[in-house]
C-alpha cells in the first residue's frame, strides 16, 4: 500500500495561523476559544494571525453576523494581522470573493482527471447510505458516477440534471500526519470515498476552499475543533493533488456543559455577545478560555502577551473541557478588582442613575467594586446610595431604636458639620453613647443603608449626595 506522509511534527516554520469562522450566527464560546488559541500560537512564535470569513453558505451567512464576529474578536483583543479591514496581497479574506481562484483550481484538477461530475440525487445518495448501514458498512459514496463515459455524462447534461464535482480519491493509500494535539494519525484512502468539492450551484465546498485558502494565504499551523479531524485526510489529498503545501493541523477538544452535552444555549449564555452584554470583562473571559482545555503553571490573571508566552500546544488536552461559569466568575472578580476608577465607572455604565456627577459616580464605583462581580450586582447599591432613604425590616428597626435617639442626634449633628464623613459621625455617636465595635457601627449602617452588611461604609457615604447622611440619621433622633 502506497503511503502519503504529511508529518509536520512540532517544529514550526515561521508562517501564520488563522481563524476562519462561518458567519451564520453569534460567536460561540467554543469558536472564541479556537480564535484565542490560534492568536496565542501566532504571537508565541512571532507569526501572523489571519482572519478569514468563510461565507460561501449564502443562505445562512448574514452581514450582521460578520459584524458581530469582528466586534467580538476586537473586544477580546484578538487583533488580526490580515483579514477584513486589513487586506493584503494574499486576500481577499472573504471566501465569497474568491470564486475565481477556486474556479482556476477546479479547472486544473479537472484537466488532471482528479475530479468528475456526479449527477446523483439526494434521494439516491440517502438510499445508498441506508443500504450500506444495513449491510454493516460505514456509509461512503459508492462511486456511481465515477466511471461514466462522456456520452453518458452528455445524456445527463442534456436531461438537465444538476451535477456536483467529486474528488477522485486514489485507492490503496495510507494518509499519515502528526496532529498537534492527538499525535500521529493514520487514515486509509479506501475508507474515505469520493467527496464533493463543488456543489451543484457552482460554489466550493468546505473541504476544498478551506484547504486551498490555507495554502494560498501562507497558513502553516491550524488549531481547530476535533470534529474536523476526519476532514484532514481529504484536505491533504486535495493539497497534494494541487501541489500546495499543507499546514500542520491540531484538533482541540470540544467544550461541554455541566451535564456533559456540548455547550449550547440550553446551558445559559453560550456566545461572546451574551457574556459581553452581562458585563463580563474580556480579560476574564480570555483567561478562563486559556485554561479551558489548556493546562498552565500560570495561575494569575495575565494580559494577552503573558498568555501568549505561556501558550504551549503540548499542554492542550485531548479530553473534552467542561465549562463552569462559577470558575469564570472567579476570573471576573479578579479582573473587576483591577479596574481603575474611570474604568469601573464606564463598566457600571447605566447602573449609575442619570444626573450623578462624574466625581460621585467614580466614588460610588470605587465603593462597591470589592463587592460586585457583574454590573447588575451594583444596582441595589446604586438605589441605596442615590435613591430615597431605605426602609428597615422589623429586626433592623428594633436595633436602631435600641441605639436610642441621643445616639442618632449626635451622629446627625456630626454629619451636618462634617458632611458624609464616617469617622466624624461614628466619633460623635460613640461619645454620646459609649458604644463601640458592632454596637456602634451596625446601627449606623442600618440607618444609612437599610442593611446590616455590604461594602465598606465610609466609601459609600463619600459617594452619597451632600447632606444625605444627615437626612437619614435624623429620622431616628
Amino acid at each position: 500500500m502506497a503511503e502519503m506522509d504529511r508529518t509536520n511534527g512540532r517544529t514550526f516554520a515561521r508562517g501564520a495561523t488563522r481563524f476562519a469562522p462561518s458567519p451564520t450566527g453569534e460567536l460561540h464560546l467554543g469558536n472564541a476559544r479556537t480564535a484565542l488559541f490560534n492568536f496565542l500560537l501566532a504571537r508565541h512564535g512571532g507569526e501572523r494571525f489571519v482572519l478569514r470569513i468563510e461565507d460561501t453558505d449564502a443562505a445562512r451567512s448574514r452581514p450582521e453576523h460578520i459584524d458581530g464576529v469582528l466586534a467580538d474578536l476586537a473586544w477580546l483583543g484578538l487583533e488580526w494581522d490580515a483579514g477584513p479591514g486589513r487586506e493584503d496581497a494574499l486576500g481577499p479574506y472573504f471566501q465569497s470573493q474568491r470564486a475565481a481562484l477556486y474556479a482556476r483550481e477546479f479547472a486544473q484538477l479537472e484537466r488532471r482527471g482528479a475530479l468528475y461530475p456526479c449527477y446523483c440525487t439526494a434521494l439516491e445518495l440517502e438510499v445508498a447510505r441506508r443500504t450500506q448501514r444495513a449491510s454493516g458498512h460505514a456509509p461512503r459514496y459508492p462511486g456511481t458516477c465515477r466511471e461514466l463515459t462522456e456520452s453518458e455524462r452528455e445524456r445527463k447534461r442534456a436531461a438537465g440534471l444538476p451535477a456536483t464535482l467529486r474528488f477522485r480519491v486514489p485507492g490503496g493509500r495510507r494518509i499519515e500526519f502528526t496532529d498537534l494535539v492527538h499525535g500521529p494519525q493514520r487514515f486509509l484512502s479506501d475508507d474515505i470515498g469520493d467527496f464533493v468539492v463543488r456543489r451543484a450551484d457552482g460554489s466550493a465546498a468546505f473541504f476544498f476552499c478551506n484547504a486551498v485558502d490555507d495554502a494560498s494565504m501562507g497558513v502553516t499551523q491550524v488549531l481547530r475543533g476535533e470534529d474536523h479531524l476526519a476532514n484532514t485526510p481529504r484536505q491533504l489529498l486535495i493539497l497534494e493533488a494541487l501541489g500546495m503545501p499543507a499546514p500542520c493541523y491540531g484538533h482541540i477538544s470540544l467544550i461541554l456543559g455541566p451535564d456533559g452535552a456540548p455547550l449550547s444555549k440550553r446551558h445559559g449564555a453560550a456566545s461572546v455577545r451574551e457574556f459581553r452584554a452581562r458585563g463580563y470583562r474580556p480579560e476574564a473571559l480570555v483567561n478562563y478560555l486559556f485554561r479551558l482545555g489548556h493546562s498552565s503553571p500560570e495561575h494569575g490573571l495575565l494580559e494577552l502577551e503573558g498568555l501568549a508566552r505561556a501558550f504551549d500546544t503540548h499542554h492542550l488536552g485531548r479530553a473534552p473541557a467542561h465549562f463552569d461559569e462559577q470558575q469564570l466568575r472567579v476570573w471576573q472578580k479578579t479582573a473587576v478588582h483591577r479596574l481603575s476608577g474611570a474604568q469601573a465607572r464606564a463598566w457600571l455604565g447605566s447602573r449609575i442613575p442619570p444626573g450623578v456627577g462624574a466625581a460621585d459616580a467614580e466614588a460610588f464605583s470605587a465603593a462597591v467594586l470589592p463587592n460586585v462581580v457583574l454590573p447588575e450586582d451594583a444596582q441595589p447599591w446604586a438605589e441605596i446610595v442615590f435613591g430615597a432613604a431605605p426602609a428597615l425590616d422589623s429586626e433592623g428597626e428594633a436595633m436602631v431604636r435600641e441605639a436610642g435617639s441621643a445616639f442618632f442626634a449626635a451622629a446627625a449633628r456630626a454629619a451636618a458639620m462634617s458632611g458624609n464623613d464616617l469617622a466624624a459621625i461614628a466619633g460623635a455617636a460613640r461619645a454620646a453613647s459609649g458604644r463601640k465595635g458592632a454596637q456602634l457601627y451596625r446601627p449606623l449602617r442600618l440607618a444609612l443603608t437599610g442593611l446590616g452588611h455590604g461594602p465598606e461604609l465610609a466609601p459609600l457615604l463619600a459617594a452619597m449626595p451632600a447632606g444625605e447622611a444627615e437626612r437619614r440619621l435624623v429620622r431616628f433622633a
